[in-house]
Parts: structure tokens; C-alpha cells; sequence
């Protein structure tokens, strides 16, 4: 893919063809433990890049009534919908991340940055910022390793990220993940971060 033009077709032909190794089959540890302590069942949530949407399925489950599903590719989201019939169709969402618009509470990465051209990170943490209501939170890992150079998915380091991210939140959080799935141990960052105010 040598001009990386990540395109819906590309990501339709991945789900179609199960070309997803980086699809755990399950919510991941770290984030399960996050929403196990969210007390607030209301919290507007928008999961980005949300493939087979292991996590959305998690908070569904356990009562959250406002995530919402948004992906390039159609062919996750009507999965979803075929497994969680009565889930509302205006929270699946088929669009270009950078072109949503919108008001969250929570923002869950799990493999989308690391599907990003990483020419596009400034602008993630941008749009992620502008996603956020007040006192919003981006939470999620990020991959602590170089990975690919020329297709997804892509690495990085903490240092990197850092110089996207501190202009737009507090960093609350950016460390190596105690609590990874074991392929992933060690090779993890867990994140959580909220929007700066008056900027």
C-alpha cells in the first residue's frame, strides 16, 4: 500500500476478508477495568475507528444507553447491529472520523490511531479536542512500539505522542499498561487525558 490512501473500500475488503490480526476477539483488559468504575450509565461515548466494537458491546451490556459506534467501513457496524438489534441506528455511525461532528463525554481508543497515516496524529488530537464536551476524557492504549512503516498497524513511543497531545489536554494518565492481554504485554500505553479549558 505505498501511498497509504486508507480508504472505506480498503477497510470494508479487511472485514470482508477477516484481515483484522489486530482484533482481540474481546474488550481488552485495560478498558474494561476503566468502565467498570464510570458510575454514570448516561455519559455520551464515542468509540472511533470501532471495528468489531468489542468494547461497545461491553458497555451495552452492562447498561450504558449513550455509545456510539463510528467507522469508515459499513460491514462492523452491521454486525453490530445483527448482534444488538434494538440498539439505536442514529448511534452507528459510517463516516470519516476527521469530518464528524459532535459533543462526548468519553472518547475510547483501542486500534484506531495506530490505523491512522501517522501524518494525520496532529490532527487526531485535534479532533478528538473539538469532540469533547467540558472536562471531557480521551481514554485508551496506544501502542508503546514501532510496528509498521508502511501499513497499519502503526507504532510510536510515548515522547511521540506526548508532542500531539499536550497542547489540547491535561495528561492524567500515559504509562505503560499494567494489565495488557498477554501478546500485548509490555507493548502497551494506557492514556487518559482531559480537554484543556480556554484555549
Amino acid at each position: 500500500m505505498h501511498n497509504m490512501e486508507l480508504t472505506p473500500d480498503y477497510w470494508q475488503k479487511r472485514y470482508k476478508d477477516s484481515s483484522t490480526g489486530w482484533d482481540i476477539g474481546g474488550v481488552s483488559t485495560p478498558l474494561k477495568t476503566y468502565f467498570d468504575q464510570i458510575n454514570n450509565k448516561n455519559l455520551r461515548i464515542l468509540i472511533p475507528g470501532c471495528g468489531n466494537a468489542y468494547e461497545a458491546a461491553y458497555l451495552v451490556e452492562n447498561g450504558f444507553t449513550n455509545v456510539f459506534l463510528l467507522d469508515w467501513a459499513m460491514a462492523p457496524l452491521d454486525q453490530f447491529k445483527h448482534q444488538y438489534p434494538a440498539f439505536p441506528d442514529e448511534q452507528l455511525i459510517c463516516a470519516n472520523f476527521f469530518e464528524h461532528t459532535g459533543q462526548y463525554d468519553l472518547i475510547v481508543e483501542q486500534t484506531f490511531f495506530c490505523a491512522l497515516n501517522p501524518s494525520l496524529r496532529p490532527n487526531y488530537a485535534e479532533h478528538v479536542f473539538n469532540l469533547l464536551q467540558k472536562n471531557g476524557k480521551l481514554m485508551g492504549l496506544l501502542f508503546n512500539i514501532p510496528l509498521n512503516a508502511d501499513n497499519p498497524p502503526f507504532g510510536g513511543n510515548k515522547a511521540e505522542y506526548l508532542a500531539y497531545f499536550e497542547p489540547w489536554f491535561h495528561i492524567l494518565v500515559m504509562d505503560k499498561c499494567t494489565n495488557s492481554i498477554a501478546p500485548r504485554a509490555g507493548n502497551e500505553l494506557f492514556i487518559l487525558m482531559q480537554k484543556k479549558e480556554n484555549l
